[in-house]
């Protein structure tokens, strides 16, 4: 049997260098410039930093029409809904992304860009809110409006429209930028007094109330919105308040609830036509819930304004707006708004078309003559937005007048 030879070495010993290596001088690991033959190839400048620096700022670029050199009209064929071409500014494309990547864009159109919000009367409102505790639908679902709504000259000037019942929702529009969860934060049991402590402090003659869906509880918050109409009628008898509501999961009674509390505009955003619903809207809600919803809360109370919103460029096509018109006008709704759906983020569903001004106002002539008592149309024109206000509430005092 061959015997094995164990190798042992002391390990006080000096390291066994192979002669390959010893022979060659020992260099330090650190604090030495490297050999020349391993040193990095420095990397060419680049122009990019100084492209940047000397291009616009911003807020030039938010605010201004985008460079024709780096952009190409769209085909007239991409015309939205079948419109004649018009007299609008074409819209423009570009290429972006690194090279052997690159993909193209569509600019937002000069109609669409609004400034960003720095005045004073921004600031303050928005101090005013954050002190109280309260969310606006302005600033949740990024509203382009909201330098508008809130920069006027003063806190009476402005308008906010309340978000109630917390800043997260229990669906998920692929719509819409609002925090998603299925188990949101409870209740604020101060919220009704907050917020008509905070109504009554502006002065305001005008209030849209809205609130986030919460199918996690039992009557889905219509208690609370209930409750929060009440208190600003209490301490704000003279306020007119129009409260946009979601459908209850299609309980009616809740509609009824809400209806009672004493507010005056009742609104429901049917969003977009039927035929999208499925796409657009969370699968709890279905356009056919929410005419339902619309025409329970016009039989409310004698002489209630209702009311409905409806976003353009998501693919719908004439013939189906105009289905939806017609069902709108079947039960008596008074009020709708056009305006054009702009996609908050990239998780969000794509802009089909950018619909131009001159449609927007075709649809609202179309509108008034089949016997809507008002229509705000526009590219950003909102469901709560302040344009429309100054008309709806002199309907609904001379209302409130004969009624009385």
């Amino acid at each position: 049997m061959a015997s094995k030879t164990t190798r042992l070495r002391c390990l006080y010993s000096s390291p066994i260098i192979p002669s390959s290596i010893s022979s060659q001088p020992l260099s330090r690991a650190f604090a030495t410039e490297a050999p020349e033959h391993i040193r990095p190839t420095r990397r060419r400048p680049t122009t990019f930093h100084d492209r940047l620096n000397a291009g616009p700022s911003f807020s030039e670029f938010v605010a201004s029409a985008p460079s024709a050199e780096t952009s190409t009209p769209l085909s007239t064929n991409d015309t939205p809904l079948n419109d004649p071409p018009t007299s609008e500014e074409p819209l423009r494309t570009a290429l972006v992304g690194p090279a052997g990547r690159k993909r193209t864009i569509t600019r937002l159109p000069t109609w669409l860009q609004t400034p960003i919000p720095t005045s004073p009367n921004y600031k303050r409102i928005k101090s005013d809110l954050r002190g109280l505790n309260l969310h606006t639908v302005c600033e949740e679902a990024r509203c382009p409006n909201i330098n508008d709504c809130w920069g006027g000259s003063d806190k009476s000037a402005a308008t906010a429209t309340i978000m109630l019942m917390g800043d997260t929702c229990t669906r998920g529009c692929r719509f819409c930028s609002v925090k998603t969860s299925r188990a949101p934060p409870p209740l604020d049991p101060h919220e009704p007094e907050h917020t008509a402590e905070a109504l009554k402090r502006w002065g305001l003659g005008y209030v849209v109330l809205t609130s986030v869906d919460r199918d996690d509880l039992a009557d889905g918050g219509a208690h609370h919105f209930a409750e929060t109409v009440r208190k600003i009628k209490d301490k704000a008898p003279g306020m007119l308040v129009e409260a946009l509501t979601g459908d209850y999961a299609g309980d009616l009674e809740m509609v009824d609830l809400v209806a009672g509390s004493g507010l005056d505009v009742y609104a429901h955003n049917v969003e977009t036509v039927e035929a999208l619903t499925p796409m657009v809207r969370d699968r709890r809600a279905t356009f056919r819930q929410s005419l339902k919803v619309l025409e329970r809360a016009k039989g409310a109370r004698e002489g209630m304004v209702t009311k409905t919103s409806v976003m353009l460029g998501l693919g719908e096509t004439e013939e189906q707006l105009w289905e939806m018109l017609r069902d709108l006008r079947t039960i008596n709704t008074d009020i709708i708004t056009f305006g054009q759906y702009m996609q908050p983020t990239k998780r969000h569903l794509p802009v089909h078309t950018y619909v131009p001004p001159s449609v927007f106002e075709t649809w609202r002539q179309r509108a008034l003559d089949m016997g809507f008592l008002y229509c705000a149309s526009g590219p950003l024109v909102r469901s709560s937005y302040k344009a429309g206000e100054a008309f709806v509430e002199n309907v609904v005092r001379k209302r409130r007048a004969r009624r009385d």
